[in-house]
C-alpha cells in the first residue's frame, strides 16, 4: 500500500473529499472530471484510512505500555 507524506492533514484530506464528493453528487461535471475526481478520492480515502490505521495501532501501543487491554479499563481507571 502506497504511504502517505510526511506532511500528510487528516482534516483537510478529510475536507477535500467531501468537497469532491459533493461537487460529484450535484452531477454538473462531465465524465472525464468525474473520473478524476473519483480518482483523487480513493487516493485521499486510502490516505485517510492508512492514517487512522496508524493512530489506532499507537494507541494500541500507548495502552500496552500501560497495562490497559481495552478502552474500557481506561474509562473505569478514571472514574
Amino acid at each position: 500500500m502506497a504511504r502517505k507524506p510526511k506532511s500528510f492533514n487528516f482534516e483537510k484530506s478529510l475536507a477535500e473529499l467531501e468537497a469532491l464528493v459533493e461537487t460529484m453528487e450535484k452531477g454538473d461535471i462531465s465524465l472525464e472530471e468525474s473520473l478524476k475526481y473519483f480518482e483523487k478520492g480513493i487516493s485521499l480515502t486510502r490516505a485517510c484510512q492508512q492514517a487512522l490505521e496508524e493512530a489506532e495501532q499507537k494507541v494500541r501501543i500507548l495502552m500496552e505500555k500501560e497495562g490497559k487491554t481495552s478502552l474500557e479499563d481506561i474509562n473505569q481507571d478514571e472514574l
